[in-house]
C-alpha cells in the first residue's frame, strides 16, 4: 500500500499537480498504514509460502536472488537468502523482524549473499534479543562467522547510536544450527512441536556438496523447497502426497541458444557458463515429472534460469512440461500459496511487491 501511494504521489507531482502539502499528507498516510499493518496476524491458520526470491544468479526483472518465505501459523522462516529477497518481504507488507530462522539449502552465492541484510533488518526493525538462527548442513558455521565478523564494526555502531531500544548487542548477527547431510532415503527432523515439523532431505547438486531441500508439515498441510538439484528419486520419495512442490528449473534450451550466442559473439566466459550449468540443475519437464510422480497438488517453478524477459518466453521456458503436468505456476517475487489447514484447498496468493 505505502509503495502504491508513493508511486502515484511521485508520479503525480513529477506532473506538477499536487501541492507539496498534499504530498506530505499522501506520504504520512501511507507510513501510518505501512507502520500499522500486521500481514502475519491477517493470515488465516495454515501453512503459507510466499517467493521473495524467484530467481537465480542472473538479473531479472521479477524475479529476485532466491529466497522463499514460509508461515505455519504465526512462525515465519525463510529459505535461502538472495539478492533483495530481503527487501521483498518488506515490500510484501510482512516484518523482517518476525524471521524465526532461515534454512540454507547449499552455499552458493547467489543463495546466501542476503544473510547479512537479512540479520541486521531482522535485529533492529524489532529489538530482537538473540541472533538469527541460521540452520545449514556442515559448513554453515563458516558461512555465519564470515557474515559476523563482516559485520563486526555494523553492530557496535548500530548498539552505540539507537541502544537496547533499538539494537541490542545480544540479538546481532547470526547463529549457525549445523546438521549432517542425510543419506537418500532418510529426513533429517530440524524443528519438531505439536503441529509443526521441518526436515532436511538430501538433493544432488555436484560439485556443490553438501545441498538439501527442506519439507515443512502443519497441521496435515505440507510443502517441500527443493534447492538446486538434479532430477532426484529422493525428491520424488519425500514429496509424495504433498500439496505443494517448488522446484527449482532451468530451460536446457534456451540456456542452450545463449550458449550457441556467446560462442558466435566470442564471449568465452559465458559460453563456459551456459555449457557447465546444465548438468546441475533439473529442467522443467523434468520437474514436472517429478511432480507427477509424487502426485503432488501443485507444482511452483523458482530459481528460474534463464531470466523471464520477452513474450512468449514461457512458453520455451515449459518446453511441454504444461502437457506432463499442468497443476503448475511459473513463479515470480510476490507469488504465493496458502494451504488453510483443515483442508485440501491450495489457494494462490498475489503479495504485490
Amino acid at each position: 500500500m505505502f509503495t502504491r501511494l508513493m508511486t502515484l504521489a511521485l508520479a503525480l507531482g513529477l506532473a506538477g499537480c499536487m501541492p507539496a502539502g498534499l504530498t506530505s499528507k499522501i506520504m504520512e498516510k501511507g507510513i501510518e498504514a505501512r507502520l500499522a499493518a500486521d500481514r502475519l496476524a491477517e493470515l488465516d491458520d495454515g501453512l503459507h509460502l510466499a517467493l521473495c526470491g524467484a530467481g537465480g544468479p542472473m538479473p531479472a526483472p521479477n524475479a529476485s536472488g532466491p529466497c522463499v518465505m514460509v508461515i505455519a501459523g504465526q512462525r515465519m522462516f525463510v529459505v535461502d537468502a538472495g539478492t533483495d529477497g530481503t527487501r521483498n518481504i518488506g515490500r510484501m507488507g510482512f516484518n523482517i523482524g518476525d524471521i524465526e530462522a532461515v534454512f540454507l539449502t547449499h552455499f552458493h552465492s547467489d543463495h546466501i549473499d542476503g544473510l547479512g541484510e537479512m540479520a541486521t533488518l531482522r535485529w533492529a526493525s524489532r529489538a530482537n534479543t538473540s541472533p538469527l538462527p541460521v540452520f545449514g548442513p556442515q559448513g554453515v558455521e563458516n558461512v555465519v562467522a564470515g557474515f559476523n565478523q563482516a559485520y563486526q564494526y555494523d553492530f557496535t555502531y548500530r548498539h552505540e547510536h539507537h541502544g537496547d531500544a533499538v539494537a541490542p548487542t545480544s540479538g546481532a548477527g547470526l547463529q549457525a544450527r549445523a546438521f549432517e547431510k542425510p543419506e537418500d532415503g532418510v529426513l533429517a527432523t530440524l524443528v519438531q512441536d505439536t503441529d509443526l515439523t521441518i526436515e532436511a532431505l538430501a538433493v544432488h547438486h555436484a560439485p556443490v556438496e553438501p545441498a538439501v531441500g527442506y519439507r515443512f508439515t502443519y497441521k496435515g498441510r505440507s510443502l517441500l523447497i527443493t534447492g538446486d538439484t538434479i532430477k532426484s528419486d529422493n525428491i520424488a520419495r519425500f514429496a509424495k502426497g504433498i500439496d505443494l512442490l517448488v522446484h527449482e528449473a532451468l530451460s536446457p534450451n534456451l540456456v542452450s541458444l545463449m550458449n550457441s550466442v556467446a560462442k558466435k559473439t566470442g564471449n568465452t566466459v559465458m559460453a563456459k557458463v551456459t555449457h557447465d550449468i546444465l548438468d546441475y540443475h533439473a529442467s522443467p519437464v523434468e520437474a514436472a515429472e517429478t511432480a507427477r510422480d509424487a502426485g503432488v497438488g501443485h507444482l511452483l517453478y523458482y530459481h528460474i534460469v534463464p531470466p523471464m524477459v520477452i513474450p512468449g518466453q514461457k512458453s520455451l521456458y515449459l518446453n511441454g512440461a504444461d502437457k506432463i503436468f499442468s497443476e503448475y505456476t511459473i513463479g515470480e517475487d510476490g507469488v504465493g500459496f496458502s494451504l488453510p489447514a483443515g483442508s485440501d484447498k491450495i489457494v494462490r496468493q498475489d503479495y504485490s511487491l
